[in-house]
């Protein structure tokens, strides 16, 4: 009876040990397996952060025409001949056009895959440098595309994407009537083809230089803007700078995330046919 009791406990620790061993080897198969799907990026989390532009799918971006970078028309010129402009011929913009204006605002000018120093891990790396000057390269500003009269672009309202320098359609809504209204009626916004819109993520900027942080993204603001008037002359295109509106009715307009807030309304459209000299 003793023996055949020892025998049986003898066949229990020995199954024991291979269930045992069976177990921890499906473990690291498993974890294994976790580890690689989660470096390749399909245990990557698919949320949005507000105010982040995470990798989108490419069926939802709308390709821009790649911008050039020279021309026949100088700096030197553009800075000459820049001036506010109110009205706007009734023709549509192109999409080589807005291309052209929105790498001017935002656009890559080269690569730079590791974030700057003190980046806010909330938001994602977009990988580059770009056209404007940004402090500590943290580019807390957000570009928004309101279009009414583009050839080649449905009308609506969407969000320039710098990295693959391609448009997401936020809403089919033309939106530049209520634009208008937010910004005290002003009639160049609802009567201009296309309308810019820049939104400020603060909290991108304030993580490295705290109560600075306003100032500093106040000052790529006008960086921005700049570069909008000088590329929009080259192109033969007036704009002007509107900063007299409702901030809470234009981020309602445009329904901006928590964690944007306007700053720069700019119009755009061609200049009207210059006076016939008699």
């Amino acid at each position: 009876m003793r023996s055949g009791v020892k025998f049986s406990l003898l066949k229990i620790g020995a199954r024991g040990k291979f269930f045992s061993g069976a177990w921890l080897f499906s473990f690291f198969c498993l974890l294994f397996t976790i580890l690689a799907m989660s470096s390749s990026g399909f245990c990557s989390p698919g949320a949005r952060v507000s105010g982040t532009q995470s990798a989108e799918p490419a069926a939802e971006l709308v390709s821009l025409p790649p911008p050039r970078y020279d021309s026949q028309f100088s700096v030197e010129k553009a800075l000459k001949t820049r001036q506010s402009v109110r009205e706007y011929r009734d023709s549509p913009l192109t999409l080589a056009e807005v291309s052209q204006i929105l790498w001017a605002a935002q656009g890559f000018t080269r690569e730079r895959k590791e974030p700057p120093s003190r980046w806010n891990p909330k938001y994602e790396w977009q990988g580059g440098l770009r056209t404007a000057p940004s402090a500590g390269a943290l580019y807390p500003l957000e570009i928004y595309f309101l279009a009414g009269k583009v050839d080649g672009l449905p009308g609506g309202l969407y969000k320039y994407w710098p990295r693959q320098h391609a448009l997401k359609k936020v809403t089919d809504a033309d939106k530049r009537k209520e634009l208008c209204q937010a910004a005290l009626n002003q009639p160049q916004v609802e009567k201009a083809p296309a309308v810019i819109v820049m939104a400020a993520v603060y909290e991108r900027t304030s993580y490295k230089y705290g109560e600075r942080a306003e100032r500093y993204v106040h000052m790529e603001a006008g960086s921005i803007a700049e570069n909008i008037y000088l590329q929009a002359t080259a192109l033969g295109l007036g704009t002007v700078f509107i900063g007299a509106f409702s901030d809470p009715d234009v981020k309602k307009v445009l329904a901006l995330p928590a964690d944007e807030f306007p700053l720069v309304i700019m119009p755009l459209g061609q200049r009207p046919a210059p006076l016939e000299k008699k």
